[in-house]
């Protein structure tokens, strides 16, 4: 007899089901969080914001729909947290050490400086990897879990080498070096035993090169615009004849004060000149992302992602930081809602994963590094 008390899940075509995103993200609606996790951030010394974050999480996660059902984050504070601290105790002591021990009269020990300071780049990429398996071990859709599988060790190496790459051309290594790197997270996506994969041919047909070319030229040109106007302003106040006149407390203060506002002003032409790659390169990410047979692209542009950068970048220096939450809501559901997808997939067929790792993005916290 059939337990009419068990649980059904709906039923899907053998060919898979078509998948279809959706949001109920309202932005206004984290106005009151923004406030609440700010202020709280302010009493407990940035503390709070573990769990702050956590929160903004449920709540974006909740808003985003795939074929009508929401995804759930279960992830909890107390695990950011420690991370955090165990990551504060990586990165922390060894280097307290060695501080300490120059001062304690070791100076041979400062020899152990420059192979830490080499090493910051793998760390940073073993963050973010390590950063994306938490998250996904903690989104949840149909009560299923993805996760991450991959090495967070060779990831790191990855990211190093792609930054010695990126510095020895100038830059130009970047665009096929971004992509090698979602390649390897998105290859190793699954939800539940359902394996997403990366297609590379598929990514490249985004082309990427042309819009990195307008921002790369146009950063030079900005460059060299700023140095002018630095020239100008030391030409201004001055004297030539007189060297120290060219560096007194009033005319230092000075330059630094139009300097900073010049890059200010140039902020918003720096994103725009860099807006085509940015979009290009999600557009190309987003193509190479495939699950069974469903293929996925984000009808991103140039000039909204741009709007959607520079009105972000306004509201959190008017607010000091506070509309943090309010921007990471406005960006998901710009995000969201421009992305379609091509072809079935039998998500149905996916069975539970296992959870994941007790704690998550503590390297990346600290580097100042999170998705959301």
């Amino acid at each position: 007899m059939t337990d009419i008390f068990a649980e059904t899940t709906p039923e899907v075509p053998a060919e898979g089901e078509a998948l279809t995103f959706t949001t109920t993200l309202r932005p206004s609606g984290f106005l009151g969080l923004s406030l609440k996790n700010g202020l709280l951030n302010l009493i407990t010394l940035t503390l709070y914001r573990f769990w702050g974050k956590t929160e903004v999480r449920h709540r974006v996660w909740k808003g985003v729909r795939l074929n009508g059902e929401a995804f759930e984050y279960t992830g909890r504070g107390v695990e950011l947290f420690i991370g955090f601290l165990l990551a504060s105790v990586v990165l922390g002591v060894p280097f307290l050490v060695v501080v300490f021990a120059v001062q304690f009269g070791a100076e041979w020990m400062i020899l152990f400086l420059l192979p830490m300071y080499i090493a910051l780049p793998w760390l940073w990429g073993f963050g973010v990897f390590t950063a994306f398996r938490y998250m996904a071990s903690r989104t949840t859709w149909r009560g299923i879990r993805f996760s991450l599988k991959g090495s967070a060790v060779n990831y790191g190496w990855l990211f190093l080498g792609i930054g010695i790459l990126d510095g020895i051309t100038m830059g130009w290594f970047r665009p096929a070096g971004e992509r090698m790197l979602a390649e390897r997270i998105w290859d190793e996506v699954r939800f539940g035993d359902r394996r997403l994969r990366f297609r590379m041919a598929r990514s490249q047909r985004e082309g990427i090169y042309g819009p990195f070319a307008i921002g790369w030229v146009g950063t030079g040109v900005g460059f060299l615009l700023v140095t002018f106007i630095f020239i100008a302003i030391v030409a201004a106040t001055g004297d030539f004849s007189d060297p120290n006149s060219l560096s007194t407390p009033e005319s230092d203060v000075a330059a630094m004060v139009v300097i900073y506002g010049v890059m200010l002003l140039l902020s918003p032409f720096a994103l725009l000149i860099w807006a085509p790659y940015h979009a290009a390169l999600l557009r190309s990410i987003a193509a190479g992302v495939s699950v069974d047979g469903a293929s996925f692209r984000l009808e991103v542009r140039a000039l909204s992602l741009w709007w959607l950068m520079i009105s972000n970048l306004f509201m959190l220096l008017i607010t000091l930081g506070f509309l943090m939450p309010w921007v990471q809501a406005r960006t998901a559901r710009y995000l969201i809602t421009r992305l379609k997808s091509e072809g079935t997939a039998r998500l149905n067929l996916a069975q539970q994963a296992e959870r994941g790792p007790g704690t998550g993005e503590g390297l990346a916290d600290a580097f100042g590094f999170s998705a959301i």
